[in-house]
Formats: C-alpha cells, structure tokens, sequence
C-alpha cells in the first residue's frame, strides 16, 4: 500500500534551526524526524512512499535517494506553488494510482499501530478515515467529535477555547479511499480540514475518526522540539536510537562508533553520543544528545541539550536545555542557558553568556565575555501568544515596552503588501503616546505607510480606515480596566477586529524574527490626514433622521468619561438641536482607567442627575467611547439585556421583518421579541470580531450584545458610543415615548452566573466530557455549549485567557436558574477527579 509524506513545509516557528534545513529533517535523537515517520510506515508494511517537496527538497532527495537504503520505494513529488495539503497530494495523484493510501505528515513523533488504523477505516468501509489523538491542550489542533461508532459528527480547525468541544484532535494523518482525490480540485489551493472533510460531512460521505493509542507529538515549535526529547528520554515514545546501548545500571547510555568517553566524565539519566564523539574529563552529561563528531572538553557540563553534528563546548562551558545545531563552536568557560537556540556555524567566545530564549542564527559571533539577553536578528522572545480575547494587552513597561511594539508593527507591516498604508490612533496617556511611535516606527521599517491621526475615539479610527483606503489600523489606549496596563488594537482594511488567522500570522511574523525590513529608499512615509473629523460628521449625520431629532428637541445628559469623544460629539450635538448637560467632557490621561467603585459611583452620580433635570435619559460612555450605560427618565439604570432589548425593539419598529444578530450567550427575551415583533433573530460568536463580521451581512438591520456595545450597520460595521446615543435619540423622537415606556414590553427572565476553576490541562478533556454528556439534548455550539431546556437555558464556557469556565442560566425564576448552574458547576468539578 501506498502512503504519501507531507515534507513540502518551511518550519517557520522553528527557525532559527530551520534557515539551512527542511523541517523534516531536523534530527530527532540524531535521525531526521522523517526518517523515523519511514521507518514507522515500513513497520506497518507501507513500503511504496510518495514524498511532497517544496523547501529545500534537494536535502530530502539526497539523504533517502530512492528509498532502497531504508527498505522502501521513495518517489518524489513536488510542489510548484502552495496548493494547501488536501491540493498538494492531489497533485500525486497519477502516483497514487487506483489504491487506497495513507497520508502523514513528515515531522511529527508518533508510534501509533497503523495497521489497527487501517482494519478499522476496512471494517466501516470508510471513504476517510482521520487518525485522532487525545491532548491536554487543543488550541493549536483541529478538534473532532466522533459518534459511538466513530463516524465524524463535528470538527473545527484550530479552535478558540469558546469553541472547544473536546479534547480529541485530528493528527494530520488520513486513510483515504482512491476516489476522494476526484473531490479536490486541479491546481488549486484546497486543505484536508478547511475543505475536503467540511464538504464531505456535508454530503453525508462516510468520513471516520479512529481514535489512536500512543504517542503523537506535532514538533510545531523550539519548545516541543526540546520536550519531544525528553519523551523519547522517558520511554514515552517507541523510537530506535542509533548506537550501541550501555550496560549501566540505572542509566540509558547510547554510544555510537569511533566514540571516545574518558573514565572520569560523568554520564546519567538517558544520553546518546553519535559516532566519532569525544568527552573529556570530569565532563558531566545528563539527558543530552550528542550527534556525530561532537567534542566536549574537560569539566564541561551538558543538561537536557541537544547538540547537531560537528559541536564543540569547551573546557568548563555549560549547555543547560538548549538546543545548538551543526557546527558551532561554544568555547571556555561559556554558558548557554535554558531555552536559547544556536543556529548552525556560530561562535560563543570564552566567558560569553547566552541567556534563556535567547536565538542566534546561523554564522553569528558572539564575542570573549558578552552577554547576550536578545536575539542577533531582532530583539528577544516574546513568552506567549500576543493577541488575546481583547488584542494585544499587557503591563506597560514590562510586558508592552518600545522595543517590543517596534517589534509589533515591524511584524504587522511585513503581513501586508510593501508599499501598502496603515493607519494609527491613540489616545491622551503618554505612554499610549510612546507605544504608538515605537509601532509606528516599525511599520515603517518595513516599507509600509502611516496614517497617523494622533489623539482620536477608535470608532472614529475604525471609520477613518476605508474612507482612507488604507490597508489596515491600530489603536492604541491605556486599558480602561487596570491604570498598568496598554491595550493595542489592529483592524483590517474595513476598520474591523482582525481574523484570528490573520492574528497568527502576525504572530507567525513575530516570532520567526527574521522579517523583511525595506531598504533606505524603501521606508514607508508618515502622513497626518486633515479632515477625517469632518468626514466621520458627514457620515454621521446621513446615517440618522435629524429633522425628527431636530423637531422633538431632546435633552440628554452625556458623562463623557474624559475621553477623546468630547471634542467631536458636542459639534454632532449642536447639529441635532440637542439641550446637553455635558459631564467629564474633557480629556484628562490620569481619569481614563476606572475602578468598580469609581464606574458605580458615576452611574450613581447620573442617576440621580438625570430625573433632577427632567432630561429625557442620560448616558456614560466607556473611555473608549464605543460603549454606553443608559439611564432612563426616571433615573432607572437599564440592565445590559434591557438596553439590547430596547435597540431591538427599536429596529423592529423601524424595518418591518429585520434581522439582528446577537451573541449566543444572550437573553432568550430577544428571541421572544423579535417573534412578538416580526423580526427575525440570528447568534453568533461571544466576541468583537464575530459579531462585526455579522454586520457585514446585507440583511442585518441591527447588531449588539449586553454590555453596552450596539452597530447600526447602515452607518458603519463596528460599535460606536456616539452613533448609540443618536439612535437613542432617534427612537424618542419618532416614537414620542420616554424610554421608560418601552421597558415594560420587554419579557423578564433571571440570570445567574458563577465561574468555575479549571486548568488548562483539563480544559479539552471537560469539553468533551460535557459533548458526550449532553448527547442527544438540545444544544447550540457556536461558541461553548448551550442547552435549552423547557424555555430556559445554560451555557458553559470555557475562558479565552483564564483558566476556568462560566457557567450562565436563565430562567423564569432565581431559584431554577441557580438548580441548573450548580447541576453543571458540580459536573464540572466531578470531571476534574
């Protein structure tokens, strides 16, 4: 039988090691990784391979020839441009033949039986067969439900934690009937899991999931590089280790031929020496490997490391969990520290320090005593993902510093065309002032242009975005949660949330450090646009009915929060004939973050306002100025259900059957609603980008959610605190009735809500417990799980950036919406053992 190994890849994520050498050839144990993938294919008797080459293929084609070496038949196949995996195996197709096969990847570690794959996919007479796995965290995978006889019911691509349904996840490895190469299309870009199985599960085709035993690990970066040596250490993993095994007790010691070990050194734990090694005296190894022609001088000490071919450490140098490929020379008394990668031929001088995560790329010098703490290309690691559930959050000065946001636009201009314009906004803080330059400074680097309006609202920016044609924006603020933190938010060409995909290639980007970067000539140009203020006003003023507004002559009470709303809505105002009592309406950069108690006290501080001046209703917008608290005539502060209700009821009134789009964690009173009304009523994702997108739709009259942010589609597809405040004008004007009048038709339910303590390593686990758990009621999972159960509802879901999950009922009462959150907080912590 035949199989086909997917070896076309460039490793981005694991560059440095990755510059001079294909992926698949990195050395696992001192045997390229595709090697043991062959050695594993020959096991199961899949003898006839088929390789798919891109990235330095004449590395792959030399080492394995034409397979008779390793006891196969190896034919090549390569790619002319990116066909996406489903597209590039299509692409072997004359190869293939008329046989079923099997499809792998040819740089992941894995010992599964696939011979026990194979009789499964036979026994269901499948026409796909997806091998899972089971992992602790499954972000970076596509996650799969299977029904008890392992039909696929459900997968998604590289999921969000909302998304997350199981723990069970697709390996990347297919068994595939010949026939289903006639569903991808000729030459053109088509994915296994983007495409192939969507289209497959839709057409009801008998698509499988075999749920495998065994190790499998993806060596998607430095990290599960370095781990994936540790497992093989631990006997995690069934892997054939070259050399001669040791008899020692107590240790697992691998020496390869023409290797010298002088009786002084001490070796422990598992280590693996290559042939033609030398170790000096009083060396002391633990848990390392050593690949052919490695010396180690006297006293040296090696710890958890992984050494190429050809390395030499000095006498007294210190390696400790690192990795350093071919060829490179770490001399006396030198230490290399945990995490950091030394690309090939580099030279760390006497005494040098290179410290933890820190890489160098190939042919690099670090000179006698240095001590290198950022990376030769530049600057050093970021620790975690950038882009959160909210952008790009963290502490000032430790987290978001100059030197880490230059980096950041650097990345993000190199995702868009050179030459190509960006825009930028900020708000009052100096330090917003600060990371904004240092951004703007890397864009620039990378030959993209500025638009840089200084001190702007970010619905103002995102508006600003298409007008100006520009390619994309960011803004920057000081977080309007915690006075330490700076939030940077990026959008696309319409002035929307980036994708998540898109998110990861700037990540992507960030990470492989060796960006392009333009040449003197090619350095983008920083422009600062006049008249956007009064283009945005332009637009504003067409998106309302201002003569109903002008005719009924509101009077409102607008807390401005000090934010740069105050010098662009008071003009708006003046247009609409409003009488304005105006709070807070000046910007002031030690007022922008509020706590608990502050935010209360303003909505207090307005209530009490409001029926005190017999103003039609009264709003506080957040610092942002895209979302809105609104009190009613009365003094009544609208719950966030409430207020999405009114605007709601409002779009119903005015177009006759809309549509509006909410999250899925909102009210069941809004479907209730739009029934009552006519209207019709869509759910969506429990995030900013998800619902923009839904905004985009032509049929959307209305979009929002309960926390005070609103879009009107026909003004612009993103969340505004001063177009929410006109359109709230506008629905007393037209309708003639205080807003008081409008609460007593919205139904009333009871909401309770608790968050439950989970780690990430049981996250997916619970997911998935809780799908087979739920089997069979009814459920939603656009984003978590929601169960509706005789006209009430729970939703569990996971956290994006803490390690729990909210658990949310509502119902007709308190005490049956506090029954089903304990039942499912109690389950929860039951799964959890």
């Amino acid at each position: 039988m035949k199989a086909v190994i997917m070896a076309g890849g460039f490793g981005t994520r694991m560059r440095p090691l990755t510059i001079n050498l294909p992926k698949p050839m990195i050395p696992m144990v001192n045997r390229p990784i595709m090697e043991i993938i062959v050695e594993l294919l020959k096991k199961h008797k899949l003898t006839d391979l088929i390789s798919v080459v891109f990235y330095q293929p004449e590395v792959i084609t030399e080492y394995f020839h034409d397979g008779t070496a390793f006891g196969v038949q190896m034919m090549y196949k390569a790619a002319e441009s990116d066909l996406g995996t489903a597209g590039s195996v299509k692409n072997c197709q004359s190869l293939i033949g008329k046989e079923r096969f099997v499809v792998i990847s040819g740089d992941v570690l894995t010992d599964f039986d696939l011979s026990a794959a194979l009789r499964f996919h036979e026994q269901n007479k499948a026409k796909a067969t997806m091998i899972l796995t089971r992992v602790e965290n499954p972000l970076a995978f596509g996650v799969v439900i299977t029904g008890k006889d392992g039909k696929i019911q459900r997968f998604l691509e590289k999921p969000t934690w909302g998304e997350v349904f199981s723990d069970t996840v697709n390996t990347g490895i297919y068994i595939l009937e010949p026939d289903v190469l006639d569903l991808i299309p000729e030459k053109a870009e088509y994915d296994f899991s983007k495409n192939l199985f969507p289209h497959m599960l839709k057409d009801g085709m008998p698509l499988y999931g075999y749920i495998a035993q065994g190790y499998w690990a993806d060596i998607g970066n430095l990290d599960q590089y370095r781990i994936a040596h540790q497992d093989v250490f631990a006997g995690k993993v069934e892997v054939a280790i070259p050399g001669a095994r040791q008899n020692k007790v107590g240790k697992e010691i691998w020496v390869g031929k023409g290797t010298h070990v002088d009786p002084s050194a001490q070796l422990s734990g598992t280590v693996v020496l290559g042939d033609n090694c030398n170790v000096g005296k009083n060396a002391k190894i633990a848990n390392s490997v050593l690949g052919d022609g490695c010396q180690v001088e006297e006293g040296a000490t090696l710890i958890n490391a992984t050494l190429w071919r050809n390395v030499s450490i000095g006498a007294e140098a210190q390696a400790r969990e690192c990795v350093i490929a071919s060829g490179t020379d770490v001399q006396e008394k030198a230490s290399i520290f945990e995490g950091a990668i030394l690309s090939d031929n580099c030279t760390i001088g006497k005494e040098a320090v290179v410290k933890a995560g820190v890489k160098v790329w190939p042919n690099k010098v670090v000179e006698d005593g240095a001590q290198l703490s950022t990376s030769l290309v530049w600057g050093d690691k970021w620790a975690r993902s950038i882009f959160g559930q909210h952008g790009v959050t963290g502490m000032a000065g430790i987290d978001i510093t100059p030197e880490f946001a230059s980096k950041l636009g650097a990345a993000y201009g190199a995702s868009l065309l050179k030459g190509s314009t960006i825009l930028t906004a900020r708000d009052i803080h100096k330090t917003s002032r600060m990371i904004n330059r240092a951004l703007i400074s890397g864009i620039l680097s990378s030959g993209v242009n500025v638009h840089d309006l200084q001190e702007m609202p970010i619905s103002v920016a995102r508006y600003a975005v298409p007008k100006l044609s520009d390619a994309g924006g960011l803004h920057t603020r000081k977080s309007p949660f915690d006075k330490q933190f700076i939030d940077i938010k990026f959008f696309d060409g319409r002035g929307l949330a980036l994708s998540s995909g898109k998110e990861k290639g700037i990540e992507n980007l960030f990470y492989r450090e060796d960006f392009r970067r333009a040449t003197m000539e090619e350095t983008g140009e920083l422009v600062f646009p006049h008249r956007m203020i009064e283009f945005y006003h332009q637009g504003f003023l067409d998106a309302l009915d201002v003569k109903a507004i002008v005719d009924y002559k509101p009077k409102i009470v607008v807390d401005y929060a000090f934010s740069a709303a105050s010098p662009i809505f008071p003009w708006l105002l003046g247009k609409l004939g409003c009488d304005v009592v105006a709070l807070n309406a000046y910007m002031d950069e030690t007022k922008l973050t509020k706590t608990q108690e502050e935010f209360q006290a303003s909505l207090k501080q307005l209530s009490d306002i409001v029926p005190t001046l017999k103003a039609n209703f009264g709003v506080l917008f957040d610092s942002g100025a895209e979302k809105i608290f609104v009190v009613d005539e009365k003094g009544h502060l609208l719950a966030g259900t409430e207020l999405l209700a009114l605007f709601s009821l409002y779009t119903y009134h005015r177009h006759k059957g809309a549509k509006t789009v909410v999250p899925v964690n909102g009210s069941h009173v809004l479907d209730d609603l739009a029934k009552a009304n006519g209207g019709k009523i869509q759910r969506t994702r429990i995030n900013y980008y998800s619902l923009m997108e839904a905004a985009t739709q032509e049929d959307v009259a209305f979009v929002g959610e309960s926390d005070g942010g609103f879009i009107f589609p026909s003004f612009a597809p993103f969340m505004d605190a001063m177009m929410s405040t006109a359109k709230l004008m506008e629905f007393i004007a037209i309708e003639e009735k205080p807003v008081s009048h409008y609460l007593d038709q919205i139904p009333k339910k009871i909401q309770v809500t608790q968050k439950v303590p989970c780690s990430w390593e049981m996250k997916g686990a619970i997911m998935r417990q809780l799908i087979e758990d739920t089997e069979g009621e009814k459920r939603e999972l656009i984003d978590g799980v929601k169960l509706t159960q005789n006209g009430s509802s729970i939703m569990i879901l996971p956290d994006a950036d803490m390690a729990l999950f909210h658990v949310s009922a509502e119902a007709e009462n308190e005490k049956k919406a506090r029954e089903l959150v304990t039942a499912y907080v109690d389950k929860i912590k039951k799964w959890q053992g």
